[in-house]
């Protein structure tokens, strides 16, 4: 009988013994703390859960910290977070591939998604998760055919977080029907009862400046001139009392002034004639609900529960008065509706160069018939002490950037000449053999361990090798196939590189898609400026998209007529 050939690799020789080395995890701690339980006596920390986590990855002889991930204020009902994003990104482009948390608590407490990542994205991904505290770790958890056995912690998770927010939900709306005030700060002119924080009582210091705002609007003084008044007197601002009293700590709010729109929340309040106000933003963890504003329908209005800061008469000549500006306001909408209105292909690019703010888009229209569009900055019209002036003609604007998007789309066009010059140059057309040469092997490489390594089980199962060969071979090879694949994605990663820095270069790409147009539209708009800013002087200072990009192929030019030329 004729022997059958053994379908082993001559390259690995069959009595050598090696010691499989350890795997070192690139791991990354991720820690999460929600607003609830934020600052609440013997609850858990940020501090804390950082110290734990940190502390457990520095003990692991398998783990190389690469990274903390922390989520201050963020629900644990879903996985829309900052931080966990960036962590998945990491993982994604193999920069971690192991993750520890506390406990599954602090990773989520939605059981269905929870579930899918660690069911389903962390094997794919070959990710490996553990939860300190719940000594959970995918590495050497049980598990059955119906997957790992956590899912029942992971159920009380989100049924007590449903739980607690029905039932805080359902207190707290009985508080506001009960007129007690709930709020976490007391509205502008009133401060907490010392002796029952559910009441407010008139704040001394901010009392009379209520007072006095009702007073000057309910003698006609329009918005503007209160609020220059205010400023030029010094009077702190709402965001600004509270910080001074301690009951913010964030400096955002050091330059705030006072505006149209906070002054229009001050007077349109009926928290200021003794009624109390509440609801009127409502969210519900256990119906699903995000954050919402309510409609006036659905606020909960208890009267007479504390002492007014306006007599109802003042209280009534103000809102009358904003009621006529409103009817005012509506009986223009539409009016000029046949002058055909021109579509904001500028959206969101332009802004103020001294606020930062987005200038405003303001239509304009005279003699009944001549209808245009200027950009005004909307600090200024809120307040025309808080920042200089911008007024600027749409029809200006536009001319500006397609003389300058013009100027980059021909500038674009003349570089794509010299790179398919530099393209088709020997020394480039040689570079791009040897890589596609590289990467033929690299590729032919990859494909031969694969196939000793499929042979191997066949070969185990004919009794041609014994069960410490197969299984010291299949190491083997599977470190070879990877170390394959990590060459092959490094010469992949380099031709497209290359194709980037030249034919396909973005700035190039972008610029010469528009080839062909021949005036400013919304998609050229968007697809080539970053940003336009204005300034007082009526000075247009624009930001164009791929700069790097740009400035990265003329570089490689350069470098190559400095070659020539040498």
């Amino acid at each position: 009988m004729a022997r059958t050939k053994r379908k082993v690799n001559p390259l690995v020789p069959m009595a050598m013994e090696t010691v499989p080395q350890q795997r070192v995890y690139k791991t990354g701690g991720y820690v999460r703390l929600s607003v609830e339980d934020s600052g609440k006596p013997g609850a858990d920390t940020i501090e804390a859960q950082k110290e734990l986590v940190l502390e457990y990855i520095e003990t692991q002889p398998d783990m190389e910290f690469c990274g903390l991930y922390c989520d201050n204020g963020r629900t644990g009902t879903n996985f829309q977070r900052p931080e966990f994003e960036r962590l998945m990104d990491d993982v994604r482009a193999g920069k971690i591939d192991c993750i520890v948390v506390k406990d599954l608590s602090r990773f989520g407490r939605n059981y269905k998604e929870t579930g899918q990542y660690l069911e389903q994205i962390f094997p794919f991904l070959d990710v490996r998760f553990v939860a300190v505290n719940d000594s959970f770790d995918t590495l050497t958890a049980e598990r059955s055919q119906d997957g790992y056995i956590v899912p029942l912690k992971n159920i009380m998770n989100e049924v007590y977080s449903r739980d607690i927010s029905r039932n805080v939900s359902s207190a707290l709306q009985t508080k506001q029907r009960n007129g007690e005030f709930i709020g976490a700060w007391a509205p502008y002119g009133y401060r907490k009862c010392p002796s029952d924080k559910h009441k407010i009582e008139p704040d001394p210091s901010t009392a009379p400046i209520v007072r006095d705002i009702f007073r000057l609007r309910a003698g006609g003084m329009s918005f503007n001139k209160i609020a220059k008044h205010l400023n030029d007197s010094g009077v702190p601002t709402p965001a600004q009392y509270k910080r001074q009293t301690g009951e913010i700590q964030t400096d955002r709010y050091v330059n705030a002034r006072w505006n149209i729109f906070t002054l229009k929340n001050i007077l349109e309040s009926e928290v200021y004639i003794g009624n109390l106000v509440q609801g009127r933003k409502i969210s519900g963890l256990c119906q699903g609900q995000k954050q919402r504003r309510t409609s006036k329908e659905e606020w909960i209005i208890v009267k007479n529960t504390h002492e007014p800061l306006v007599d109802r008469e003042t209280f009534r000549q103000v809102q009358e008065l904003a009621q006529k500006a409103s009817e005012t306001y509506k009986k223009t909408l539409g009016k000029y509706d046949h002058l055909d209105p021109m579509p904001n292909i500028l959206r969101g690019l332009v802004f103020c160069a001294d606020c930062g703010k987005p200038l405003t888009r303001y239509k304009q229209v005279t003699h009944g018939k001549h209808l245009y569009y200027t950009y005004i900055c909307p600090t200024h019209h809120a307040d025309s002490t808080a920042c200089p002036r911008k007024y600027l003609y749409e029809t200006k604007l536009k001319e500006v950037l397609w003389g300058t998007l013009r100027r980059e789309i021909q500038l674009a066009e003349n570089v794509g000449k010299l790179v398919k010059v530099y393209e088709h140059s020997p020394a480039i057309l040689e570079s791009k053999s040897a890589l596609e040469q590289e990467l033929r092997k690299a590729s032919q490489a990859l494909e031969r361990y694969k196939t000793l390594h499929d042979s191997l089980y066949e070969n185990y199962v004919d009794g041609l090798m014994d069960e410490w060969e197969y299984t010291e071979m299949k190491r083997q090879y599977r470190s070879q196939m990877e170390q394959a694949q990590a060459r092959l994605d490094e010469l992949e990663q380099q031709k497209a590189s290359r194709a980037r820095q030249t034919t396909r270069n973005l700035w190039l790409t972008a610029c010469s898609h528009f080839a062909d147009e021949t005036g400013l539209t919304e998609e050229i708009a968007h697809a080539l400026i970053q940003r336009v800013e204005v300034d007082a002087s009526g000075y247009i200072s624009i930001t164009l998209r791929y700069q790097d990009e740009f400035q990265n192929l003329v570089s490689i030019l350069q470098t190559a007529g400095k070659k020539e030329s040498a």
